[in-house]
């Protein structure tokens, strides 16, 4: 995994894979991989890093052996897309809690706004091994 990056992610949330395709349509460098909150690797992972699953229920991002959170992982993977979404990065110097109390009410209201599904997706031949 040297060099990778792990994105968490609520496997049952619409809006939450539709963030993970969009991440995966443009992650031109590969540097990605992804695994739902619910499944093993997801809780061998927040396990791992001693991240509270009753905390975090949407989105943890893992780099560098080290988890980020909220607002601050949101924007960490825009920054690792290029242009022009690492612009989103400059969003940084709003301070942390006005960012996550945004980024607190988009994901408390994230399954009556985008919907909620069964199941965790399930990636296609082509994309399988970006998932752990």
């Amino acid at each position: 995994m040297e060099g990778k990056v792990v994105i968490l992610f609520d496997g049952v949330c619409r809006f939450c894979n539709g963030s993970v395709n969009f991440v995966l349509r443009h992650d031109k460098a590969g540097r990605f991989r992804f695994a739902p909150l619910q499944s093993e690797a997801g809780q061998r992972l927040m396990a791992q890093h001693g991240i509270d699953r009753a905390k975090t229920d949407s989105f943890v991002l893992i780099r560098d052996g080290k988890p980020y959170l909220k607002s601050t992982a949101a924007l960490r993977v825009a920054r690792g897309l290029g242009f022009p979404w690492n612009l989103l990065w400059a969003f940084m110097i709003v301070p942390a809690s006005i960012r996550n109390a945004i980024y607190d009410w988009i994901a408390r209201n994230r399954y009556r706004w985008f919907g909620k599904m069964d199941a965790c997706m399930v990636p296609d031949a082509d994309m399988r091994g970006k998932f752990l």
